[in-house]
């Protein structure tokens, strides 16, 4: 990585800092972050108060009800954590269909699995945590029940989901599910405007019970019954015994070689292997000899996105559930294999024939070399809609992620892991850490990746010009969108080729990505970056 240098479309510099950073889409989680860490704090602690400050700061993105998934370098070694919810064990696909549903619903309480972040931010403290746990859930609390200027994204995000409530044609039947999100999140009707000072009084009582509790009064004490009390009275399918079940899961994390680095992600019911396989792909082509932005190395990463899309998503799922082929789907033969098939046109892609065998992203990196990448969500937005009476907590509908389709890998069952979008991500240089990274962004995620590892390894981008650079994104089919800042001739010429380039959806914010990046340097120098299509930045000593 060459510091100096910038592409023409950005002129901003990293951040540099020697005690330790934190980087995120929201400043005052930054800060809350920054503030554990000055009150000596480690970096699992300020990702902690990261965390906890952005479900109040940005709701529009995550929430005390969500998912939680994280890659913790310790000083010698990566530790991965899944914190994904499991699927009611009153409901099955079949059931689902006989409601009449040929796939999962967005809103209601249909698509609600358990919430995993509360325990995964316990399992994240019990294990490497040094403050105090109330401290760190101090500036979250006092957010919520003081009040906080909302900014501006969040506040754009915050009038487009309330569109979403307001639209009979997905909402008619789910009043009484909706109206605990109207009263926590509306007043007199109406969201936020940019500086409104807004407060989340009931929020803040949860958290300071999480703070003081722990995470069983969640999932097992007075939280749990009243989502359980909730879900009876309003057509929920989550019981005490689902809340009670839940369990965060300390995993492998899996990687690759690239360009003598290593890149790691969290093995799945995640889609971080997507990333991994478009990158092995890429390994074999010459990608530093064509210009970062250009019709030649978009087409091909474009192209190797597609191949590991279609092998994901035909693929991952729940573990538990089905054998999920990784070793096959990440051998270099398979990635030579599919790099065959890339061509001079676009292709839509199907997979191949394996041989046997709304999201807030944040980073943070303390003065002992200790370094976290943490990703949570409520998936859409708030998620489904439903916040619990009286406690601020907006559940995910992250059982969007099932398929209802018989007999694929990933077809809703009770108590099942979904696939899952969010993905944290790891960097190494022949074992020792380079950082964190993360893109936000659903099917962004494993693209946005892809684009940073490239930008950053193949054409020296700094982190804050390889988060600037414009995107791209494949869709369906033939289907992309880039960003207008890749100028007129790239689009003309990848649309020589044969994608089939659609205008940017103006409703979806996260359409390409906002990423993160903390990357180590030489003797103790941290530099990192803050994607600028979100309200955030990096906070450091």
């Amino acid at each position: 990585m060459n510091l100096d240098r910038l592409p023409y479309f950005s002129r901003r510099q990293p951040v540099l800092a020697t005690n330790g950073a934190v980087a995120t889409s929201q400043p005052l989680a930054a800060q809350a972050g920054l503030d554990v860490l000055r009150a000596g704090g480690n970096a699992v602690d300020a990702a902690l108060a990261t965390a906890i400050a952005l479900t109040v700061v940005e709701p529009t993105s995550n929430g005390i009800g969500g998912d939680l998934f994280a890659i913790v370098w310790d000083g010698s070694k990566l530790h991965g954590l899944n914190s994904s919810g499991r699927a009611p064990r009153a409901l099955d696909a079949g059931r689902l269909r006989g409601l009449g549903h040929a796939q999962m619903p967005e809103l209601g309480w249909l698509p609600v699995t358990v919430p995993g972040i509360p325990a995964g931010w316990q399992a994240l403290h019990e294990r490497f945590g040094r403050a105090d746990r109330e401290r760190v859930y101090r500036a979250g609390v006092d957010y919520a029940r003081d009040g906080f200027a909302v900014s501006p994204v969040v506040a754009d995000s915050w009038a487009r989901y309330l569109e979403k409530i307001d639209d009979p044609s997905r909402t008619a039947e789910l009043g009484p599910q909706l109206a605990g999100w109207r009263a926590a999140f509306t007043r007199d009707g109406r969201t936020p405007a940019t500086g409104d000072r807004w407060r989340l009084p009931d929020h803040a009582r949860t958290l300071e019970t999480l703070g003081r509790e722990g995470a069983d009064a969640f999932y097992t004490g007075p939280l749990a019954a009243a989502i359980v009390e909730f879900a009876g009275r309003t057509g929920g399918h989550l019981t005490a015994d689902d809340l009670a079940a839940h369990r965060a899961d300390w995993v492998e994390p899996i990687g690759v070689p690239y360009r003598g680095c290593e890149v790691w992600e969290i093995p799945p019911n995640g889609q971080g292997i997507a990333a991994l396989m478009g990158l092995s792909i890429l390994e074999g082509f010459d990608l530093a000899a064509l210009p970062h932005v250009s019709v030649e190395n978009w087409h091909l990463e474009m192209e190797a996105m597609k191949l590991a899309f279609a092998d994901t998503h035909r693929h991952v799922a729940d573990p538990g559930f089905s054998d999920v082929p990784v070793a096959a789907m990440l051998s270099p033969g398979y990635a030579s294999a599919r790099r065959a098939l890339v061509g001079e046109r676009a292709l839509a892609r199907e997979p191949g024939d394996l041989p046997a065998g709304g999201t807030v992203y944040l980073c943070t990196a303390d003065r002992d070399g200790m370094m976290v990448s943490l990703i949570q969500s409520n998936y859409h937005g708030f998620g489904s809609g439903i916040v619990v009476p009286g406690t601020g907590i907006a559940l995910h509908n992250r059982g969007l992620g099932f398929t209802l389709e018989e007999g694929h890998a990933n077809v809703y069952a009770p108590g099942k892991r979904p696939f899952h979008t969010i993905i944290p991500a790891f960097l190494t240089r022949g074992g020792r850490p380079v950082g964190p990274f993360g893109v936000m962004g659903a099917p962004m995620q494993p693209q946005g990746h892809i684009q940073v590892v490239v930008g950053t390894l193949d054409h020296g981008l700094n982190p804050q010009a390889v988060l600037d650079a414009p995107r791209w994104r494949v869709l369906d089919g033939l289907d992309a969108v880039i960003e207008s800042a890749a100028g007129p001739g790239v689009r003309s010429g990848l649309e020589a080729r044969g994608h089939r380039l659609m205008p940017p959806d103006p409703s979806e914010t996260y359409q390409f990505g906002r990423g993160q990046i903390i990357w180590s340097l030489e003797d103790g120098v941290y530099a990192a970056g803050s994607d600028p299509r979100a309200d955030g930045l990096v906070a450091a000593w």
